[in-house]
C-alpha cells in the first residue's frame, strides 16, 4: 500500500468560528452581532435556533484545546467575535472580552498548538449594521480600528492573522438573498457591501501591518467556487464566467491585481454604477498578503437559463440555472467531489504564481449519532476527508505551494441558517448536557497527523 507522505512542515488544523461555538452571548460587555438579531427572529433559522448558548466554547475552551492536543493538531483556526471584544463596534476594546482570547492564545500555546486568528467570521456588531452595515463604507474603517485593538492585545503571541472570513457569504448571502444575517435582500447593497469588504480586508491589512512583528503573517479566506459549465456550449460556458465573475474574480481582482472585473462591471451596470469605487480604493484592496486561505466544500455547476430571485448572484439570475452536480451528497445535500478543490489549487498556482495557499476549511455534514455503546461512527466523513487530502496531495505532487489543511470543524456547533440540525464535527456535541465524544473521523484524523501523510 502506497502512503501519500506530505510535507514535514505542513500544517495540520482545524478550525471554528465564534458565533458557532462560543455561546455566553450577553456575558462580559458582549453585545448582540447581526446573527444574536437574526437567528431570534422568527423564521430565519430552522426550530428557531440561535447562538445564545451553542458549544458553550466560551466556558468550556481548555477542555476544547484539550481534545485538540489529544488529536495532535499543529494549528487552531479560531474567529475572535468583534461584539465581545467592541460591543458597538467604536470606541476602547472591552477587556474582558479581549481576556477570553487571551486565555484561549495562552491554552492554545502551552498545548504546543499554533493559534490562527480570524478577525471576521460574519458576526458584526448589530449597531454598526443599524448605522448601515457593510453596504456603507464607514464599516470598513470600524474594521481597520477593530483589527487595531485585538493586534495590540494578542500580537505578541499570535503568529497567523486572517482579516476576513468568506467575505461572499457576508455580502450576497447577507444583503442579496437574505439567507444569511442580517437577512437583506437589496442586489445594488450586496454590490456595495463585497467592495467595502475588499475594502476593509486592505485597510485592516495596512494597520496589522504597522502594530504585528515582522515575522507575523497576514492572509485572507475567500469561499472559492469550483465553477463549471454543464456543457461546452456557448450559452453555458457564458454561465460559468459570470459565476465566476461574482463568486471568484469579485474579491481575487481587487485583492491581487488592484483591479475591479471589467466584465462583471458590465454585468451588473443595470444595478449599479460603482461610483461607491473611489479613487485610491484599489490601492488599498491589494495591499500584499502572506497567503491566501481557500474554504472548499463542493462544486458548482451551471448552465444557460433563470434561477429564482432573490438569489446570492446579483445581476445573473436571467442568464444561469444551478444544476445539481453527479455524485454522493451529504447531510447538506452537497455533492461530493475532490476534483474541484485541486481545480482550484492549481488553478491558483498558475494565477498567482508566488502565493501560497492554505486549505482553510474542508469538511461535510453527515447525520452522526452515538450509538447505544456511545460511539459516533461516521465513515461517510472518514471518506471525504480522506478523499479530499488526496486532492491536496496531488496538488502538492503538480507544484502548488500548500501550506496547510484546516479541517471544518472540531465540534459539532451551530450551523448558521440550518440551526443545530446539520453536524460538522469530527468531535460530537450533545447540546444538552454538552458533553463531547470524538468520532471515528476524529481518531482517523489523529492518525492522519501522526504519520504525516494518508495510508494510500
Amino acid at each position: 500500500m502506497t502512503e501519500l507522505t506530505f510535507p514535514a512542515r505542513f500544517r495540520w488544523g482545524t478550525a471554528t468560528a465564534a458565533y458557532q461555538i462560543e455561546g455566553a452571548a450577553d456575558e462580559d460587555g458582549r453585545t448582540p452581532s447581526i446573527w444574536d438579531t437574526f437567528s431570534r427572529t422568527p423564521g430565519k433559522v430552522r426550530n428557531g435556533d440561535t447562538g445564545d448558548i451553542a458549544a458553550d466554547h466560551y466556558h468550556r475552551m481548555a477542555e476544547d484545546v484539550g481534545l485538540m492536543k489529544d488529536l495532535g493538531v499543529t494549528d487552531y483556526r479560531f474567529s475572535v467575535a468583534w461584539p465581545r471584544v467592541q460591543p458597538t463596534g467604536r470606541g476602547p476594546a472591552v477587556q474582558k472580552g479581549l481576556d477570553f482570547y487571551r486565555r484561549l492564545t495562552d491554552e492554545l500555546l502551552s498545548a504546543d498548538i499554533r493559534p490562527v486568528l480570524t478577525l471576521y467570521h460574519w458576526d458584526l456588531p448589530q449597531e454598526l449594521e443599524d448605522a448601515g452595515g457593510w453596504p456603507h463604507r464607514e464599516t470598513a474603517e470600524r474594521f481597520a480600528e477593530y483589527a487595531g485593538l485585538v493586534a495590540d492585545a494578542l500580537g505578541d503571541r499570535v503568529p497567523t492573522w486572517t482579516t476576513l472570513n468568506e467575505p461572499w457569504c457576508a455580502a450576497f448571502l447577507g444583503y442579496a438573498s437574505g439567507v444569511h444575517a442580517p437577512g437583506r435582500t437589496d442586489a445594488a447593497a450586496s454590490l456595495r457591501a463585497a467592495h467595502h469588504l475588499n475594502l476593509a480586508h486592505g485597510r485592516a491589512v495596512q494597520v496589522l501591518r504597522a502594530a504585528l512583528p515582522a515575522s507575523a503573517e497576514v492572509s485572507l479566506t475567500l469561499n472559492l467556487h469550483a465553477v463549471r459549465p454543464l456543457s461546452d456550449s456557448a450559452g453555458d460556458r457564458e454561465a460559468a464566467r459570470r459565476i465566476d465573475a461574482l463568486g471568484n474574480r469579485v474579491f481575487l481582482d481587487p485583492v491581487f491585481h488592484g483591479r475591479l472585473p471589467a466584465d462583471l462591471v458590465e454585468d451588473t451596470a443595470a444595478l449599479t454604477d460603482w461610483s461607491f469605487v473611489r479613487d485610491g480604493d484599489l490601492e488599498v484592496t491589494s495591499a500584499p498578503v502572506d497567503s491566501l486561505g481557500i474554504n472548499y466544500y463542493s462544486p458548482t455547476v451551471v448552465a444557460a437559463g433563470t434561477s429564482e430571485t432573490p438569489s446570492p448572484w446579483p445581476g445573473a439570475e436571467r442568464h444561469v440555472r444551478f444544476v445539481p452536480a453527479p455524485g454522493p451528497r451529504t447531510a447538506m445535500d452537497w455533492p461530493v467531489d475532490p476534483e474541484g478543490l485541486y481545480g482550484l489549487l492549481t488553478r491558483l498556482r498558475d494565477e498567482l504564481p508566488g502565493t501560497p495557499l492554505m486549505v482553510t476549511e474542508n469538511g461535510a455534514a453527515y447525520d452522526d449519532y452515538a450509538d447505544p455503546s456511545g460511539e459516533v461512527h461516521d465513515p461517510e466523513r472518514v471518506a471525504y476527508l480522506d478523499g479530499h487530502l488526496a486532492a491536496v496531495h496531488r496538488a502538492l505532487a503538480d507544484g502548488v505551494d500548500v501550506r496547510g489543511y484546516f479541517l471544518w470543524s472540531l465540534l459539532d456547533n451551530f450551523e448558521w441558517a440550518y440551526g443545530y440540525g446539520k453536524r460538522f464535527g469530527i468531535v460530537h456535541v450533545d447540546f444538552a448536557s454538552q458533553r463531547r465524544t470524538p468520532k471515528d473521523s476524529a481518531r482517523w484524523y489523529a492518525d492522519v497527523i501522526a504519520r504525516g501523510g494518508l495510508r494510500g
